[in-house]
């Protein structure tokens, strides 16, 4: 489904500062690439002023407004503009106006703002914006060169360091490639990484929106279309893309993962489209503002999350309170009666909380008892709600479940995670927390451990209440992966050996010992979320 695209700015002080053309409100587009156009009543006003009137105000009287538009008048040289989504020029808006950016983004904005940002002097030179010719070459020229959004954001080149390589430039090609693999999202081997370089590094949002709309949700609950998208492009930026795990292609798998949940008979006959919409929310949202450690080293640093949660659970709290935030922020749901809004809202902070791995033995013990009892009533709404827990869980740590090319390459993300903690601890003389020592852990042993004391367990549970095709296989998958791991530790041990003294085996042995009673402590239900492949984050 073709998306509209729209202008918009995040409606912070601080955005506003760091931007000299900001525009809130859709404004049509004159162009083949829409696929809609949006009504006059959207553009946006500035008191009893049209939308082309604010050309013609001065800046410190628009910046008082939101929808505005600002501009230095004095310079005639240069055009910024911060865009979402897909990029089209805005010829009727821009034929004869050009701005300067005065102030630029912040050093620490993260390199995977979703937002663009555009010098529109090489467009100027190469395109002619004087021009009224109406032809569809220059028109494929300028949707080419807009296509890269998230990559121009981060490059050297507009943090003012030299570009050393050129610019990979996001066609339609890759648009078209992304269309197709949507297509196949309810597949188990769908490759999360393949998608997320087809959608330039927007695979949260582009995922997300179309769940939402392959569901109806969008038109069922009456959703604005500028509010979903400026919420999820905001949910989006608030992952870190530092984090080698915890960041957004991790939560675009993690929905992915639970839309093929919703898709399970049982569930598909009996949920709710509220279930349905709190399933994909809280899935996207379940990790959101991940710092990229772990509860315990928030706790011995004295972090103030900690000190404010009163250390429980305290970054899935952070998660919960951050998505609500957002959805109050962008007024996703502020056309919904209060006491809805609010239900909603305590509901997917109930998903998100349990991801906590410290109350997995918790959640485990409860889904058994009910199936041993067989006394699940999926047309009872808290039964509901208690599966769409159990389905969070699952999607959340289910990466031991998927092929091993993918897999593989969660187990070394989450790893090199653990270690880039424990590098921080070492250099601040802090102890170095279970599974973050890259000096006596390995990938293989952490996966293993983790696969016997905490996946294997949950799956199987979650196979008894849904003995489906996609249990079978990800059973399946999760054996297999582990037998890779184990052949992996057994040809680098055997490595280690041919070469190590009788004094190097026994200081190897003891180092054998202190990992697995690192993985047992870690995965034996206690405070730490820092299993890998899961939400370690309590």
């Amino acid at each position: 489904m073709s998306v509209p695209t729209t202008v918009s700015q995040v409606i912070s002080r601080k955005e506003l500062e760091r931007s000299s053309l900001l525009i809130t409100t859709p404004v049509p587009v004159n162009t083949a690439k829409i696929g809609q156009w949006l009504t006059m009543d959207n553009r946006p006003h500035v008191g009893n002023c049209s939308w082309k009137d604010t050309l013609s105000m001065h800046p410190v009287n628009v910046l008082k407004r939101r929808g505005a538009i600002s501009y230095d008048s004095s310079d005639q040289t240069a055009l910024y503009i911060r865009m979402l989504g897909a990029c089209v020029v805005f010829k009727q808006l821009f034929a004869n106006v050009r701005v300067r950016s005065q102030v630029g983004f912040e050093p620490e904005r993260r390199s995977s703002h979703p937002y663009l940002c555009i010098d529109f002097r090489t467009l100027h030179t190469r395109l002619g914006y004087g021009s009224t010719s109406t032809s569809s070459a220059p028109e494929r020229r300028v949707h080419r060169l807009l296509s890269f959004q998230r990559y121009l954001h981060s490059s050297r080149l507009l943090r003012g360091v030299p570009q050393q390589i050129p610019l990979h430039i996001l066609d339609e090609d890759y648009t078209g490639q992304a269309r197709c693999m949507l297509e196949k999202v309810g597949n188990w081997n769908f490759d999360i990484f393949l998608f997320d370089r087809l959608t330039n590094g927007n695979s949260l949002i582009t995922l997300t929106f179309h769940l939402l709309n392959q569901y109806g949700l969008v038109e069922l609950f009456q959703l604005d279309m500028v509010k979903l998208w400026r919420f999820l492009v905001m949910v989006q930026e608030d992952y870190h893309s530092d984090n080698p795990y915890h960041n957004a292609v991790h939560a675009a798998d993690v929905t992915q993962a639970m839309y093929c949940y919703l898709r399970e008979p049982m569930l598909a006959k009996s949920l709710t489209s509220c279930d349905i919409l709190l399933g994909l929310i809280a899935a996207a949202t379940h990790d959101l503002d991940h710092p990229g450690v772990n509860q315990p080293f928030l706790i011995k640093t004295d972090h103030y999350l900690a000190t404010l949660y009163r250390n429980t659970s305290v970054l899935e709290n952070h998660h919960w309170k951050s998505a609500v935030g957002l959805l109050r922020e962008t007024g996703l749901f502020s056309h919904l009666p209060a006491e809805d809004s609010l239900n909603m809202e305590r509901e997917l902070g109930s998903l998100i909380l349990a991801t906590d791995i410290s109350r997995q033995n918790e959640y485990l013990s409860r889904f058994r008892r009910h199936l041993d009892q067989d006394n699940l009533c999926l047309s009872n709404a808290s039964h509901r709600h208690f599966i769409l827990q159990m389905a969070l869980k699952c999607a959340d740590i289910c990466n031991p479940c998927r092929p091993w090319e993918l897999s593989k390459q969660w187990s070394e993300k989450v790893t090199e995670e653990f270690f880039q903690q424990g590098d921080i601890e070492k250099k601040h003389k802090l102890e170095v927390s279970p599974l973050c020592d890259r000096g006596i852990n390995t990938v293989g042993n952490i996966q293993i451990g983790f696969m016997t004391y905490v996946a294997e367990p949950l799956f199987a549970e979650w196979a008894r209440f849904s003995d489906t095709r996609l249990s079978q296989t990800m059973l399946g998958h999760m054996g297999l992966n582990k037998a890779s791991w184990g052949g992996l530790q057994q040809e680098q041990t055997s490595e280690e050996a041919e070469p190590s003294a009788a004094g190097t085996d026994t200081e190897d042995a003891d180092a054998a010992t202190r990992r697995d009673s690192n993985i047992a402590t870690a995965t034996g239900g206690t405070s730490s979320k820092e299993i890998p492949q899961g939400s370690r984050e309590s």
